[in-house]
């Protein structure tokens, strides 16, 4: 059975699902201003690798990375339970360096940025969630690493399910999405997986349904289907309003999320 971090990991690494996914996701890891003053590239450069660039992200004031992961730092009692080891693969791969066997590391740092965002943008509305998330801190047992691949699972589909915001991907659409999946050494049963999801009508109600009760994961899923289309028509932002509606998340939060990623 595949691991849908992974898929995560091979979507992003082969160009994402837009135009813009990858850049969104260097917005991201730079939103707020680095120590370094610059996003991962000019991190890298100064630096000369990841886990440099790494302790520039995360160690820069003001930072979201650096704010978020600071105060889960704090809450969990020192570095060793945060999720952050993805993010340096993650750096890599926006900048061109990730091989293929940090695919799955690369879709960890895609959460755990997610996660980041959602907690920062909740904070900022005065509704920060009890407890330091999962992505943003490692699983502890086989529950919680459960709980998380049904997190990243939920995440896919919401990225997947935003592409038709449009109405329904067309096979033009279909197929350059599967052949990045292909191309990113993807097994067969997880692009069937996102085939079937492809050809599945637009179902909102079932994302919804999946963060009741969980602001957290309903800021992931909005952020993640921000990664996943250009929001340059009128059809994707009323599917992004209609789905911010439902997961019971507030203008203040999706401008929050959406700044984070640059979104104009």
């Amino acid at each position: 059975m595949f691991n849908f971090s992974d898929l995560i990991g091979t979507l992003i690494q082969q160009g994402g699902m837009s135009s813009s996914t990858n850049q969104r996701l260097q917005n991201a890891l730079g939103a707020g201003g680095a120590a370094s003053g610059g996003g991962p590239s000019e991190l890298l450069k100064s630096t000369g690798g990841l886990g440099s660039a790494l302790s520039g992200l995360l160690g820069g004031s003001g930072g979201m990375l650096s704010e978020v992961f600071g105060e889960a730092e704090r809450s969990l009692g020192g570095k060793r339970n945060l999720a952050v080891g993805g993010l340096g693969a993650l750096a890599g791969s926006l900048l061109g360096g990730g091989g293929g066997s940090v695919k799955g590391a690369v879709g960890g740092g895609a959460l755990a940025v997610l996660g980041a965002m959602a907690y920062s943008a909740l904070k900022k509305a005065q509704q920060t969630p009890r407890e330091v998330p999962l992505g943003i801190r490692e699983p502890q047992n086989a529950e919680e690493k459960k709980q998380l691949e049904g997190e990243a699972k939920i995440t896919l589909k919401a990225m997947l399910n935003a592409a038709k915001a449009d109405g329904q991907i067309d096979q033009t659409e279909i197929q350059r999405i599967l052949g990045r999946l292909e191309e990113g050494g993807a097994d067969s049963e997880a692009r069937n997986f996102v085939l079937a999801e492809m050809g599945k009508p637009m179902d909102l109600a079932s994302l919804t349904a999946a963060a009741k009760g969980n602001l957290q994961l309903g800021a992931q899923l909005y952020a993640a289907s921000l990664l996943a289309i250009e929001v340059d028509t009128a059809a994707e932002r009323q599917y992004l309003q209609d789905l911010a509606e439902g997961l019971g998340l507030g203008s203040e939060v999706t401008a929050k999320l959406e700044e984070s990623l640059g979104v104009r």
